[in-house]
């Protein structure tokens, strides 16, 4: 079991798929950074200074003791947050179709096919009749 197991892993292309997932992640945390610290400032800007990760509706007020401490924290519906984590699935998504269009352009085309000849039987018959005569 630990052989089949080893041929497995071993395998292009589990390989492969491993190298994907790590550079995945590092195409994830850069297109996160490009939409977090460039684009959402500039669509905020556009949008009358709006920061969307502050985005929420109140359910329940946070409860301040006399002190300044905070008792009881704020129960609040995050919604700014989906609003950023959907604007950056769009921009991963695209920067990700931009790659693979981009590999894409770089294969060969496949090398056109040969002109068929006859076939086995073709020549066969052809024997054939060259016998008969």
């Amino acid at each position: 079991m630990f052989k089949e197991f080893k041929n497995f892993i071993m395998t292009g292309n589990v390989i492969d798929l491993a190298v994907a997932v790590i550079l995945a992640g590092a195409v994830g945390l850069v297109v996160n950074g490009f939409v977090s610290d460039i684009m959402m400032p500039i669509v905020g800007h556009f949008a009358g200074g709006l920061d969307f990760a502050d985005m929420k509706i109140v359910l329940d007020e946070a409860v301040v003791a006399a002190d300044g401490t905070v008792t009881k924290p704020e129960n609040a519906v995050m919604y700014g947050k989906w609003v950023n984590a959907i604007i950056n699935l769009i921009t991963v998504g695209f920067v990700l179709f931009m790659i693979v269009k981009a590999y894409n352009k770089t294969k060969t085309p496949p090398a056109p096919a040969a002109p068929a000849g006859p076939s086995d039987n073709d020549l066969l018959t052809e024997i054939r009749d060259l016998l008969k005569k």
